[in-house]
């Protein structure tokens, strides 16, 4: 299974944080499949110096990176018009 991080800048316009608030529910929802089926690792939001969301980091795991690529393509924060960029690296989870 290939590993990747993805590291994801929101929009920056006035309604941009709003927009992220009333599509997170679905995001969550998507993540919370992603973990069933064994594809999330890990994840979270990138905060700014007044705390509030500004982007995301998740480490996910797709046997192809097409499967990977047509999961983040259909993200709620994707196509709502959340995330604004996505950085997309090979990862390899440390074993401990």
């Amino acid at each position: 299974m290939n590993q990747y991080v993805l590291t994801a800048y929101d929009y920056t316009d006035g309604e941009a944080l709003q927009r992220r608030m009333d599509v997170r529910p679905h995001h969550l929802d998507k993540v919370r499949e992603l973990k069933e089926n064994g594809n999330y690792i890990a994840g979270g939001a990138i905060l700014n110096a007044e705390s509030n969301m500004i982007g995301s980091v998740m480490m996910v795991q797709f046997d192809t990176d097409e499967l990977m690529e047509a999961w983040k393509n259909n993200d709620p924060y994707v196509t709502g018009k959340v995330w604004e960029t996505i950085d997309v690296k090979p990862f390899k989870q440390a074993v401990l």
